[in-house]
């Protein structure tokens, strides 16, 4: 007997989306990033469930907000070290950090 390779679902931009009102002042940098992002994860070609955001503190932390895939927020400058250690502890996930300048400065 041979088995049917159904294969991963197409994924498009608006998959990526949530519910989530997005909340950045009018003219902020951060809606094209997001928009940006949104728009090429679906050719990465990886689950969502595979996809994790990590942010710290500011604008840039409502990030895993609007993104519909696995995100946390952490604290004030330490979503590199957590990032990190979720990605050595899970290698399959494809972690991102998602941070501003007061956050990745600290």
């Amino acid at each position: 007997m041979t088995g049917i390779e159904i294969g991963m679902p197409t994924l498009k931009p608006k998959d990526f989306k949530t519910d989530q009102e997005v909340r950045w002042c009018p003219g902020c940098g951060d809606y094209i990033i997001l928009n940006t992002v949104q728009s090429f994860l679906p050719e990465m070609n990886i689950r969502r469930e595979d996809i994790v955001f990590v942010s710290g503190i500011g604008c840039s932390s409502r990030f895993p907000y609007y993104v519909n895939t696995y995100g946390l927020h952490s604290i004030h400058g330490r979503a590199p070290a957590i990032a990190t250690g979720l990605a050595a502890s899970r290698p399959e996930l494809s972690v991102w950090v998602v941070t501003g300048d007061g956050d990745a400065l600290s």
